[in-house]
């Protein structure tokens, strides 16, 4: 579905459907001119739920498009709870919903006490040793992205060579993960999040079968993982998560596994987008790249600005738990709530000129981790370091990178994805 813009940037809200996959392949400009309508007109819109093979279709959810809704609603998890489906419109099986979502997906008081687990595992020196990780991996994968640009004539993809295996490495690194099993792991976690996208997900008559199926392969991967630490302790998280008691209690190896894929999720697909979106979003810019290059002290502040442009994760869904009202807004038990982080993060009430990329912006209050509540990123210090990272080593590395096409998009309204994304080292010959 196409939905057009009119000379003055209106928007025919009632041609527009969020539930249509094809709707969010569209020009980015189309998809941030409908939020700003959206906020304006109809800042709790209705839609319908996708339509998925073998899945019943649902009552139908809204769309949560300003900044102060979207706070209000992510603040009151005992009214508006993750622990129905946090990663998913349509109503999944409980036990599919937790495996799938894991800490995203839970409520309290379980979700407290597995996130207390994990966050002691995260020890002092196992942050330390997390940062030296991204440091060594960064310049590995940027010194091996020249070598890929000299044999091709100095072509590369952004995605594959770049953004993709940065933090795919740091995790399996993190995580223990041996060298064999990592294409693996990508190429399951792609399915995952693939949004059902027909290049990732063959069977389109069946693609509940296709998540399924990359979801067992990972668990088990990592219960695997999970009994050789507990006879071999080794210095990585899965250890760590294995041994790490809180209160007499320990994570059960599906917990763990769990955790494995919301790691993925959560912190190598997100990470990976953030980059090849940011990349993207410099070449855009060419003068806030030059500015950014320029000026290490602009590294975090810039980081901040990335996230909320590109907002990785478009958005996660609350489920009401009983009547009530917010923002003058009526609602019902039952009813579904999807937080739109990408419209809210370019909400004017908050963000002066959201549609300007501006990498000093100062404070910048942005919801690409998640809102206020429970289930604000647990690993936002660990993208914040990657990212940083990632872009000053690129532009220390390979300040002749320069993108020469136009990003192949993911076809997915969970993830702002980018499938490829052509450039080349223009030092190469």
């Amino acid at each position: 579905m196409t939905v057009e813009t009119s000379p003055s940037g209106a928007v025919d809200l009632d041609a527009v459907d969020l539930s249509d996959r094809d709707w969010w392949a569209g020009p980015p400009s189309v998809r941030y001119a409908t939020f700003a309508a959206l906020r304006r007109e109809r800042p709790f819109a209705f839609f319908a739920e996708p339509e998925l093979p073998g899945i019943p279709v649902g009552p139908g959810y809204r769309a949560v498009t300003r900044y102060s809704d979207l706070e209000a609603i992510s603040s009151q998890p005992a009214v508006f709870c993750s622990g129905r489906g946090a990663v998913s419109i349509p109503d999944v099986p409980a036990d599919l919903n937790e495996f799938y979502g894991s800490l995203i997906s839970m409520d309290d008081p379980r979700h407290a006490k597995i996130r207390r687990i994990v966050s002691k595992a995260f020890t002092p020196r196992m942050l330390e040793q997390l940062l030296d990780w991204v440091r060594d991996v960064v310049a590995d994968v940027l010194t091996r992205a020249r070598r890929t640009a000299a044999a091709q004539g100095g072509a590369i993809d952004v995605v594959a060579d770049i953004a993709a295996p940065i933090p795919l490495r740091v995790i399996c690194d993190m995580m223990g993960v041996p060298e064999e099993a990592r294409a693996n792991v990508l190429a399951q976690s792609n399915v995952i999040l693939s949004g059902g996208d027909p290049e990732l997900i063959e069977d389109q008559d069946d693609p509940v079968s296709a998540f399924l199926m990359a979801g067992m392969e990972l668990a088990a991967l990592m219960e695997r993982l999970a009994a050789e630490r507990l006879e071999r302790p080794q210095p990585d998280l899965t250890t760590a998560l294995v041994t790490t008691e809180v209160d007499g209690e320990r994570l059960s190896s599906q917990e763990i596994a769990s955790f494995f894929i919301l790691l993925l999720v959560a912190g190598n697909e997100t990470t990976r987008n953030a980059i090849s979106q940011g990349v993207l979003a410099l070449h855009q810019h060419p003068e806030q790249r030059a500015r950014w290059a320029a000026d290490p002290g602009l590294d975090r502040t810039a980081v901040e600005e990335i996230v909320r442009w590109s907002s990785p994760v478009t958005w996660m869904r609350r489920t009401a738990t009983q009547d009530g009202e917010v923002n003058g807004h009526r609602f019902r038990a039952g009813d579904k709530f999807l937080l739109l982080y990408a419209a809210a993060n370019r909400d004017p009430a908050v963000f002066r000129d959201p549609e300007v990329l501006d990498l000093a912006r100062d404070p910048n209050p942005h919801v690409g981790f998640g809102s206020k509540g429970p289930h604000f990123c647990l690993g936002a210090h660990l993208a914040r370091r990657e990212l940083a990272v990632t872009f000053r080593a690129l532009f220390d590395r390979l300040p002749d990178l320069e993108v020469i096409g136009e990003p192949d998009r993911l076809r997915s309204s969970f993830v702002n994805g980018v499938k490829r994304l052509p450039a080349r080292l223009t030092g190469v010959r």
